[in-house]
């Protein structure tokens, strides 16, 4: 029996074994042909800085104007009056709802959802009118107090901003009643932002977590 296995004389069946992949050439990584100007917005660089680069050198890093809340004075206004005015109507309606049934002059289908209408709508409008503007005036001083940063200048008494807008907001609501008035509003104003406060701080809830107001 032969042993001269695979010596045919078929041309594919041939006993030398070529490896053309083993000496195939590796591909080309050179980049210096790439023009990045093309590719320069993927990787965050400007074309006018491919162009020119001595702006480079010129530019400056952007920096966010950061806030505590995450909003300005406009956003944080919107939001406190809205909420303020929706939870005015709300319970200004359901008060004017029992006093609707209560004072209803009849027993009638009609007459007592008349009677209800006209309370609700009288109680509710003038509660969420009342607590929107207030919410507005608060938001106003709250925002001005901190732009001009108020708290380097105030010492111990930390946030002083929210104690501020709650004293000018009542007194400038009541400001039409006297001085008296004015001046008894914005200590009540002063009080419920600072009882909110203690609280909060006995609770161990961050104050102004909730991004309504004080609260």
């Amino acid at each position: 029996m032969s042993n001269n296995l695979g010596t045919g004389s078929g041309g594919s069946g041939s006993g030398s074994y070529d490896d053309k992949d083993s000496v195939s050439p590796l591909p080309d990584f050179n980049a210096s042909r790439i023009q990045l100007s093309t590719v320069a917005p993927a990787f965050g660089i400007p074309s006018s800085q491919l162009r020119n680069p001595a702006l480079s050198q010129q530019r400056q890093p952007d920096y966010l104007d950061y806030d505590q809340k995450g909003r300005g004075i406009v956003s944080t206004m919107f939001t406190n009056s809205g909420i303020s005015y929706m939870l005015g109507v709300t319970i200004g309606g359901l008060y004017g709802l029992k006093e609707g049934l209560a004072k209803t002059p009849s027993s009638r289908f009609k007459v007592k959802l008349n009677s209800v209408l006209n309370h609700c709508g009288r109680y509710g409008s003038t509660l969420g009118n009342m607590m929107g503007s207030t919410a507005i005036l608060y938001s106003l001083y709250e925002g001005l107090a901190d732009t001009y940063e108020i708290d380097k200048y105030t010492g111990p008494i930390q946030p002083p901003a929210p104690l501020l807008a709650g004293a000018l907001t009542g007194a400038t609501y009541y400001m039409r009643a006297g001085p008296r008035v004015a001046t008894l509003a914005g200590a009540i104003g002063m009080g419920c932002v600072g009882g909110t406060f203690a609280v909060y701080s006995l609770l161990g809830i961050p104050y102004g977590s909730k991004g309504w107001l004080f609260f």
